[in-house]
């Protein structure tokens, strides 16, 4: 039974190993599941790397499609997920409902957690640019807990080493004792798409889109909102 080399950005993660799981059991394949971010594993595919099936945010998909890295017309959008502030479990809810709100609550914090955007992340990339266009980069990082991926955040939130962080809500939900305060504000609202293809290399073109088709089954909606995702696929 030949064995499915899967590339996931993290903040799908989730699903991908949840549905992975479904579609062994189902169907008797066996899934190789790699997670990181968005940007590293586009590098990695760009240099070489070989895998079946990648699941990365829309834009990395798309720059990779021009290279003639995926099977024409494979190319499926499989959910989308908000960028979220997230606190410890039990601390005082931190006033986010506007945009001066928000810059006040990151100013006040002792410490503030993000994905580092030299790792490759979308969400740490747009919070470093948030930042930026707000004009308190220099407060902010000046007190960042910089970390490599998405749940590294919220488990920095949650040990109480920083008092707020911001990352992709289908990451926070994964970490006992991270509570999600909500979306960005309005003006600040931040979504990410996240897409999958085939990869024109793959000696089991069929197999992976096989399991493409189950991440976005119809049937499995539910279980994407409970992790904090919005599915690309409507009932």
């Amino acid at each position: 039974m030949p064995e499915i080399k899967v590339l996931s950005a993290g903040a799908v993660q989730p699903m991908v190993h949840s549905l992975g799981a479904e579609f062994e059991r189902e169907t008797g394949h066996k899934l190789s599941l790699n997670f990181g971010t968005a940007g590293a594993l586009r590098g990695r595919l760009q240099g070489g790397e070989k895998a079946d099936l990648a699941v990365l945010s829309a834009a990395a998909i798309e720059a990779l499609e021009k290279t003639g890295l995926f099977v024409p017309g494979s190319k499926t959008d499989v959910g989308r997920t908000v960028t979220g502030v997230a606190v410890r479990e039990g601390a005082p809810l931190p006033d986010i409902s506007t945009v001066e709100a928000f810059k006040q609550a990151l100013l006040a914090a002792r410490k503030v957690s993000y994905t580092d955007p030299k790792a490759g992340g979308s969400s740490g990339t747009f919070f470093a640019g948030l930042l930026e266009r707000l004009g308190i980069a220099d407060a902010v990082n000046a007190k960042a807990v910089l970390l490599g991926r998405g749940y590294q955040v919220a488990e920095a939130v949650a040990s109480g080493e920083a008092d707020i962080g911001t990352t992709f809500v289908s990451e926070i939900l994964t970490v006992k004792g991270a509570k999600v305060v909500g979306p960005l504000p309005p003006g600040l609202h931040n979504v990410n798409t996240y897409t999958g293809a085939v990869l024109a290399g793959s000696g089991h073109r069929d197999i992976a889109a096989a399991f493409l088709r189950k991440l976005v089954d119809p049937a499995n909606r539910g279980q994407w909102t409970a992790a904090g995702l919005e599915p690309a696929s409507r009932s």
